[in-house]
């Protein structure tokens, strides 16, 4: 008589041929997100209890941190972050308003969030906003850092201590039935005024006990390649409809708006601040490289020219024209760039010389540098070209899936919810939502097959 088989049985049975077929089908398909899938699915679906599922790991600790850390980076790579740096800065013009503004956000946000993480991607809006208003950054990376620290000690999933104190706990708890592990607010009663008197502090007192210290780039900023750079005003883009000086145009750190071409054949110079920017009007900046990479990550603002690959697999990337080029002596608009390299010129650099013509009538010469849009593979297919002297990729630059922000922001959304469900004495029962660890792994996964973050960035997190 045949031994009848379990639902649970049946259930694994079919997860696991599942995932060695599909290992079979897609050779390329990574191996370590198909795994880890089949088993919070295991986990889910009730046939593994979550303590089963993570016993053949040391510790369920660092697995929460990296679940967190991947969940971060989707909300980086989708620009979830950069608006939400918007919103926390706002309109502030001064180092004080700004501290005040990002005080209250970033204490709230690090409690829900690892503090590690935030800091990583509170830093680049926030040096931005410094250069912008030529403002020390020091007097606002360090209240960052340390404002996150004391939104991080209210929560149990705020910083990596918390979640190890609460690993050690839950060992101990096999040891000693009467020890219970850390709930996500039972240390809320102690870091809320903890958090608030440091923010306090730091809020009053931060900027006077702060060094004026400036970026060693802002010294030499004479010295640094100054490139011609034209862009487009999508209707979609949120300068359509802004003044200049309310598009925050006029205080770029070492860039400068210094003409607007609209129907093509209005030319708008100087350029004053009440002028208005609609959609379709062409910018044409002068100024240096990191401030033009700040500019695409502008949702709308774009290139003239664009190469035609997925925007997640778009690269910026450097390219010195040798003599032996054919394009020298061609104007840029005549020079079939993308049919012949499959990239876009977006800016031109020459040395020694403001560039003052419209970047698609420039003629090229020897020693030009221009400054690409590109696939992903462009440097290492053109690195050895004799028609350049040096071709390299551009630093900073991370394309962003923004048609994946609202998943993103949703799937945030989710894991918070999923924390504090847990945490609540109607959910005791269910054994899923009690683990933090399979919440933040599963939003983890739940992000990579979305899309939020490549498989390649999770990795990396």
């Amino acid at each position: 008589m045949p031994f009848p088989l379990s639902q649970d049985a049946i259930t694994a049975m079919i997860i696991t041929v599942s995932v060695f077929a599909l290992l079979q089908l897609r050779r390329r398909a990574p191996v370590d997100v198909l795994f880890l899938g089949a088993m919070l699915a295991l986990v889910v679906l009730g046939v593994l209890k979550p303590e089963a599922a993570l016993a053949g790991f040391s510790a369920n600790a660092p697995l929460t941190i990296a679940g967190l850390l991947v969940v971060a980076a989707g909300l980086q790579n989708t620009g979830v972050i950069d608006w939400l740096g918007r919103k926390m800065l706002g309109a502030a013009s001064t180092e004080s308003a700004a501290l005040r503004r990002l005080a209250v956000s970033l204490v709230i946000v690090s409690a829900f969030l690892l503090n590690t993480a935030l800091v990583v991607m509170a830093m680049p809006f926030v040096a931005d906003w410094c250069r912008r208003r030529n403002v020390s950054p020091s007097k606002l990376m360090i209240p960052v850092s340390y404002l996150t620290m004391l939104g991080g000690v209210c929560t149990l999933v705020g910083t990596s201590t918390t979640l190890i104190v609460n690993q050690i706990l839950e060992d101990h708890q096999k040891l000693d039935p009467t020890i219970s592990p850390l709930g996500l607010f039972d240390i809320t009663w102690v870091g809320v005024p903890v958090a608030i008197v440091g923010t306090v502090f730091l809020v009053l007192f931060g900027s006077k006990l702060l060094p004026n210290r400036t970026d060693l780039l802002e010294r030499f900023g004479d010295e640094r390649r100054e490139y011609l750079v034209e862009l487009l005003v999508q209707p979609e883009c949120s300068l359509n409809g802004q003044t200049v000086e309310q598009a925050q145009l006029r205080h770029l750190p070492g860039l400068y708006l210094i003409e607007i071409i609209r129907d093509r054949d209005t030319s708008i110079t100087p350029v004053a601040p009440n002028h208005m920017i609609l959609a379709g009007d062409r910018l044409i900046f002068t100024g240096i490289l990191s401030t033009i990479v700040d500019l695409e990550k502008i949702p709308g603002l774009v290139p003239i020219e664009e190469v035609h690959v997925p925007q997640s697999t778009r690269r910026m990337a450097e390219a010195v024209l040798s003599r032996s080029s054919p394009l020298i002596g061609v104007p840029v608009r005549d020079s079939n760039f993308r049919q012949r390299y499959d990239a876009a010129i977006i800016a031109v650099h020459r040395n020694g010389e403001r560039v003052t013509s419209k970047v698609g009538d420039i003629v090229l010469e020897p020693g030009d540098t221009l400054l690409l849009q590109t696939r992903s593979n462009f440097v290492q297919e053109h690195r050895n070209n004799p028609a350049f002297y040096l071709v390299s990729g551009v630093e900073g630059y991370s394309p962003r899936r923004a048609n994946k922000a609202w998943i993103a922001a949703g799937l945030a959304l989710i894991l918070l919810a999923w924390l504090i469900l847990g945490n609540t004495s109607a959910f005791k029962h269910f054994e899923v939502l009690n683990s933090t660890s399979i919440a933040a792994l599963s939003i983890a996964l739940a992000m990579v097959l979305t899309r939020c973050v490549s498989v390649t960035d999770a990795r990396s997190a």
